[in-house]
């Protein structure tokens, strides 16, 4: 697979100084730049990840996805431009601003502004979080992920997974119709929901390396009225224990621990019909028949004992003693 990770996303923002708390003060971002129009923020060795950039409404302005090098960005540009897709090279002023070493972008079928990079920067000086947490799992996984809400699913799979090679690691039907995708491990660094009516960004995701983050995370959103737009669950299909919180631009992040990892070259696309969330994750913005519906598959998926092992990596965990006899044996059923 060419494209690499997702390893940048640009926002526009009405209010520099309401992101400027909330990435630093909640999210735990580190501030790296600041001017009267502009801020951009580091979350690891990246110079940087997060830019919001003053204007005069909120929403997506970019997002950046990782190639391996020059060469792969030209085998990239050819296949969009194959696929009827115009192309435009960065220049060095636009590869300046986003520290990379070069850059194309396009347009996705909902008029997204996609850009195709290689090179970024990295700097010497050590990531210093806003806040004290033990940090971001990104590396080879990249930044997170990006949902969309959109009109027409068929038409971004034509795009993403046509064309720009994504992977697809499952869909889902109910409450909504979703397709989660795969460009590394990562279960998913791309989303699409089906909205029925205008595309709009619907939330990006960041994943810790420690629960306990995710829970003062929630903690300090909680201490602020409105901040909590879903409350604290874990999703059936990437095993995400996490939370979402309201951005100051209106849409949502997702603050999570544990995701679950695939096999780029052996997974298999299957539906996920067991539903959006084994536990909690009660949408506090959807209509009284939503939620009812979710509650609905929420109480199925308990009375049919749904579980999955938590998703951790080396060093994050201690193994319990095994001293309860009934366990032993509720393991041996399990398994």
């Amino acid at each position: 697979m060419t494209i690499q990770a997702l390893g940048y996303i640009g926002l526009h923002a009405t209010s520099l100084d309401d992101w400027g708390g909330f990435a630093t003060g909640v999210l735990g971002l580190q501030l790296a730049g600041r001017s009267n129009s502009e801020l951009s923020f580091r979350m690891d060795d990246r110079k940087q990840r997060l830019v919001v950039a003053r204007d005069a409404a909120d929403g997506p302005a970019f997002f950046g996805w990782e190639v391996a090098d020059a060469a792969a960005l030209d085998g990239m540009a050819a296949r969009l431009e194959v696929g009827g897709i115009a192309v435009h090279r960065g220049d060095a002023a636009l590869c300046d601003r986003r520290r990379v070493r070069g850059l194309i972008h396009v347009a996705d079928p909902f008029g997204n502004r996609v850009e195709l990079f290689h090179g970024a920067a990295t700097s010497d000086e050590a990531f210093r979080p806003g806040r004290c947490i033990s940090g971001f799992r990104t590396g080879p996984l990249g930044m997170g992920h990006a949902v969309m809400l959109v009109r027409d699913i068929a038409a971004g799979l034509a795009f993403y997974r046509d064309i720009l090679g994504f992977g697809v690691s499952d869909w889902i039907e109910k409450p909504f119709r979703g397709y989660f995708m795969h460009v590394n491990g990562r279960h998913h660094s791309f989303a699409m929901l089906e909205s029925g009516g205008a595309t709009v960004f619907h939330h990006f995701m960041m994943e810790l390396f420690n629960l306990d983050d995710v829970g003062q995370g929630y903690d300090i959103a909680g201490e602020q009225d409105g901040r909590i737009a879903t409350t604290l669950g874990r999703h059936a299909n990437d095993l995400m224990t996490s939370f979402y919180a309201k951005t100051p631009g209106g849409f949502m992040v997702e603050y999570g621990w544990g995701g679950r990892v695939v096999d780029p070259a052996t997974h298999q696309a299957a539906v996920c019909d067991a539903g959006p969330s084994i536990w909690g994750h009660e949408r506090l913005r959807m209509t009284d028949d939503q939620r009812a519906e979710q509650h609905a598959m929420k109480r199925q998926m308990a009375e049919a004992g749904l579980r999955a092992p938590v998703q951790v990596v080396e060093g994050n965990f201690a193994m319990a003693p095994g001293e309860c006899a009934w366990w032993e044996q509720a393991k041996v059923a399990l398994s």
